[in-house]
């Protein structure tokens, strides 16, 4: 069984649903969605497009998947959960668009948003004494992608080469996808899709623990934790206690 700290909403967020149709699978409940339409790509291959982060659920990577140490349990994590949203308060996020990340297609921000790194940071550090070691075989097939001796440094002390410096926010929403005019067909459905929730500002109230049974089963969710605190994370993970956002649609 492998736990991940994710960026993610109650199952009746706008943005939540709309990411859980378009991939197909609700993690809520484990059942699958009927996906959108994509002009020139058949609902087949819309859904071989989509099977990784499927699997994966609709979410933002805060702190990756992981096996719990042999000294903690779950109710343990939970717990843990609960207090660190009990301090951490919402923060914004001036808006998201549909971009291509690599050859991938995903949501992410439009501009560097230091209070999403900073939290994400503070998920790495907070939980990192929950996360059992990665398998040598863990760290070969994560070697394989071609990773810079700081990534290689991130992943052999922290289990995962994209933390800190190296975090790119993102909501992944297709596998790799090699031809372009299908990468372009793609990306003008997803920014009809996402339309709603794109381009505005966001206030991120809760992050979430994910769960997956099982090797290579999907990831479900576990528990939604609402911030409620007061206390933001500076842009090293230090705190600074500066007033919770406001409200913004």
């Amino acid at each position: 069984m492998r736990y991940a700290l994710y960026f993610a909403a109650d199952a009746d967020d706008l943005l939540m649903q709309l990411g859980n149709t378009w991939l197909g699978r609700d993690p809520f409940t484990g059942t699958s969605l009927t996906q959108p339409d994509v002009a020139g790509v058949d609902p087949e291959r819309l859904h071989a497009l989509t099977d990784s982060p499927r699997r994966y659920g609709f979410h933002g990577t805060l702190k990756a998947p992981f096996h719990l140490r042999s000294n903690v349990t779950e109710t343990d994590l939970v717990q843990a959960c609960g207090d660190f949203a009990q301090t951490a308060s919402p923060f914004e996020v001036r808006s998201f668009t549909v971009n291509p990340l690599g050859k991938f297609l995903a949501l992410t921000p439009n501009a560097d948003e230091p209070e999403l790194a900073a939290f994400a940071s503070a998920c790495v550090r907070r939980f990192e004494n929950f996360r059992a070691p990665l398998s040598q075989a863990d760290i070969e097939r994560r070697r394989k992608s071609g990773l810079t001796a700081r990534q290689d440094g991130y992943l052999t002390e922290w289990g995962y080469p994209y933390i800190f410096d190296e975090f790119r926010f993102h909501m992944t929403l297709s596998n790799k996808l090699e031809n372009a005019e299908e990468a372009d067909r793609m990306k003008a459905a997803a920014e009809r899709h996402f339309a709603e929730v794109t381009g505005r500002p966001h206030i991120c109230r809760s992050f979430a623990l994910y769960v997956e049974p099982e090797r290579g089963a999907p990831f479900d969710v576990h528990t939604v934790f609402q911030l409620t605190g007061t206390q933001r994370e500076g842009p090293a993970g230090d705190h600074a206690d500066r007033p919770a956002a406001e409200e913004n649609a």
